[in-house]
């Protein structure tokens, strides 16, 4: 039985864009679509307002419905189940994942800052969730061409380490790219001295390991057209930079063993690049 794709729901509009992407993603996956509110909120997040059970729940309940009304006249023949469910947000959300074959969550803008606010909620998911996260901001339809389902063929862009290639990462970004009939774009950066410029043969090198790298990939995945950038520099700016016409960006976060982590790249890349940023965590 396949997994459904599951979102946060809340009624912000970061929660709506995260809603129609992961509506879009179902239809295409042939999943079923799973809503979730949490309702149960820390006292200091409530704040001097006093708000009861009942008018959290009756809440829940008027957003949820607007939600499958939303979902409905999107994509009319999706199956979509919609709980609201009694406990902290993380833990909602964590749960939610668990049993998701992925789990989307809505970013917010900054206004004439360039960036996303992604809130505490956010990052303890994609910190400690068990499944992919793919974090949506709001206007990320403003190119339709861009979204699931689309009829564009904009990029799905993969940071990649060639010297830490794991399989659910990789795996993650080809299939996508592959259900969506979209090119990917594999990046691979490295430092260089601020004195000595990289040579061609450095640059050889670098390259080579790349394209090793990903070979054992384009021959499980031979339908999907890839581009392998190997560059001097920071990850995180050229994944942003590459962002900017992309569909999806696509970067890991390492299972910590204790404690929950993400890393600086991956930090950066959901707080700054423009379109969905998909999480994914591997051993």
């Amino acid at each position: 039985m396949s997994r459904p794709v599951a979102v946060g729901v809340d009624g912000s509009d970061g929660s709506v864009a995260a809603v129609d992407w992961a509506a879009d993603e179902a239809a295409l996956r042939g999943d079923g679509l799973r809503l979730v509110y949490a309702t149960r909120w820390a006292e200091h997040q409530l704040g001097a307002m006093k708000v009861s059970h009942a008018d959290r729940a009756g809440e829940a309940e008027g957003v949820l419905a607007a939600t499958e009304r939303h979902v409905g006249s999107r994509q009319p023949e999706l199956a979509l189940t919609a709980d609201e469910v009694e406990d902290a947000p993380v833990s909602v959300l964590l749960d939610a994942a668990a049993a998701a074959e992925l789990l989307v969550v809505g970013s917010h803008g900054l206004g004439s800052v360039r960036g996303f606010i992604v809130g505490s909620v956010g990052q303890e998911v994609i910190a400690a969730a068990a499944r992919p996260v793919v974090l949506v901001r709001p206007g990320y339809e403003k190119d339709r061409a861009g979204a699931p389902g689309g009829s564009g063929r904009r990029k799905v862009v993969l940071g990649l380490d060639v010297n830490d290639v794991e399989d659910e990462l990789v795996d993650f970004a080809f299939d996508f790219a592959g259900r969506h009939g979209a090119p990917l774009e594999i990046v691979h950066t490295w430092h260089h001295s601020f004195v000595h410029h990289p040579d061609a043969a450095t640059r050889d090198d670098m390259e080579a390991a790349l394209s090793g790298a990903v070979l054992p990939y384009r021959d499980r995945f031979p339908a999907t057209e890839v581009t392998v950038v190997s560059a001097p520099g920071r990850a995180a700016e050229h994944l942003i930079e590459a962002a900017s016409d992309a569909r999806l960006v696509v970067v890991g976060r390492r299972r910590a063993a204790r404690g929950a982590h993400i890393g600086s790249i991956t930090h950066a890349v959901i707080h700054h690049a423009p379109c969905p940023v998909a999480v994914v965590p591997h051993a």
